[in-house]
C-alpha cells in the first residue's frame, strides 16, 4: 500500500494533469460573466504554469487547498478580463489585425530573436502563434479601453509633484523652529467630561479661534491642559522635537493661522502657529532632474488606483456567478 503522503500527492497530481490533458475533450463552464462564460479549459490554459509550479513545490498536506486557491485566483483574473473586453465592445473600441501584427513583431524585436525562433519558444510553453496573437489582441483592447476610461482622466498637478519632491528629496537642517499655542479638550482620566462633551467644547473653541478671537483667552477658558494657565503657550520647538500629531498639524501653517482639529486617544486638539523659522533646505537631487521621474511614479500609482475603482464600479453592475 502506498504511504498516505505519496497517495495525496498522486491523487492531486492526477486530478490536475487530467484536467490539463483532457480540457479540450471534456470542457465545462466554471463562471458566468453577464452574457459570457469562462470555461475550464480557459482556466487551465491561463494557470498551466502556476498549477505546475504549485504541484512541484507545495507540501502534500497543503497541495489540494493551494491548488483550489490558485484556481480561484485564475478565475478572478479571467472575470476581470471578460469585463474589460465587454466594456470595450460597448464603447465600440476595436483592434485591427494590422495592430495585432505590429504588436507581434514588436515583441519579437524586443526579444532580439526571429519569428521562427519565437514560434518555437511559444511551442515549448504549449502556446501556438494564433493563441498568442489573440492574447495580444485582448491586451491591446484593454490598453485602449484603459486609455479611454482611465489614463486620460488622471492628472498630476505640478504642485503635487513639488510637494512629493520636498518630502522625499530634501532635508531641512538647522532652524525649523515653531512657536505654538495649544488648546486641548479632554475626556476621561482626570476630567469628568465624556467624549461627546469634550468634542462639543473643542468645536466651540475651534470655531471662535477661526473667527479670530484671542487664542490665549480661549485657551484659558476652554483648554483642559496644564498650558491653559499660560494661554496655551507651549513655547518654541524644532520640528524634530514635536510629537507627530502636533508636527503634522502645524508644519503647513503660516504664522497666525489655526490648525484643523486633531483627535488623539483621549482628547481633541488644535494649534495656532505664532511664529516659525524655517531651517535650511538641502536638496539631494535637483528638482529638474527628478521631476519627470516623480510625475511618472505618481501617475502610475494614480492610474492603478483609478483603474481599480473603475473596475470595481463595472463589477458591481455585472452579473457574475462562479459555478
Amino acid at each position: 500500500m502506498l504511504p498516505r503522503t505519496i497517495l495525496v500527492v498522486f491523487t492531486c497530481l492526477l486530478v490536475l494533469l487530467s484536467s490539463l490533458a483532457f480540457a479540450s475533450v471534456v470542457d465545462r463552464s466554471v463562471a458566468i460573466v453577464n452574457d459570457d462564460t469562462i470555461t475550464l479549459s480557459e482556466v487551465n490554459e491561463l494557470g498551466r504554469s502556476l498549477f505546475k509550479k504549485i504541484a512541484e513545490e507545495t507540501p502534500p498536506e497543503r497541495l489540494a487547498e493551494t491548488l483550489a486557491q490558485a484556481r480561484r485566483s485564475v478565475i478572478e483574473k479571467l472575470i476581470e478580463k471578460k469585463l474589460v473586453i465587454q466594456e470595450a465592445k460597448k464603447l465600440n473600441i476595436q483592434v485591427s489585425d494590422q495592430e495585432v501584427d505590429n504588436a507581434f513583431h514588436r515583441v519579437v524585436a524586443n526579444n532580439q530573436t526571429t519569428v521562427e525562433q519565437f514560434r518555437k519558444e511559444l511551442g515549448a510553453m504549449g502556446v501556438n502563434e494564433q493563441q498568442y496573437r489573440e492574447e495580444l489582441r485582448d491586451q491591446l483592447l484593454s490598453s485602449k479601453l484603459i486609455n479611454h476610461e482611465v489614463r486620460t482622466k488622471v492628472v498630476i498637478p505640478e504642485e503635487t509633484v513639488l510637494e512629493y519632491y520636498n518630502t522625499h528629496f530634501t532635508t531641512t537642517v538647522g532652524g525649523g523652529e515653531y512657536h505654538i499655542l495649544h488648546i486641548g479638550c479632554m475626556w476621561g482620566g482626570e476630567t469628568s467630561a465624556t467624549q461627546e462633551e469634550a468634542l462639543d467644547k473643542a468645536e466651540k473653541a475651534h470655531k471662535l479661534a477661526l473667527q479670530g478671537k484671542n487664542f490665549k483667552e480661549l485657551a484659558q477658558q476652554y483648554s483642559d491642559l496644564p498650558s491653559a494657565a499660560d494661554g496655551g503657550d507651549l513655547g518654541t520647538f524644532r520640528q524634530d522635537e514635536l510629537a507627530d500629531y502636533i508636527r503634522d498639524a502645524v508644519v503647513r501653517l503660516k504664522p497666525g493661522e489655526v490648525s484643523p482639529m486633531v483627535t488623539t486617544d483621549n482628547g481633541y486638539h488644535f494649534f495656532k502657529l505664532v511664529t516659525s523659522q524655517e531651517g535650511k533646505v538641502v536638496a539631494h537631487e535637483p528638482y529638474e532632474s527628478v521631476k519627470d521621474q516623480i510625475r511618472e511614479r505618481m501617475y502610475q500609482q494614480a492610474m492603478e488606483q483609478r483603474f481599480k475603482e473603475w473596475l470595481t464600479s463595472i463589477r458591481t453592475k455585472a452579473y457574475i456567478k462562479i459555478l
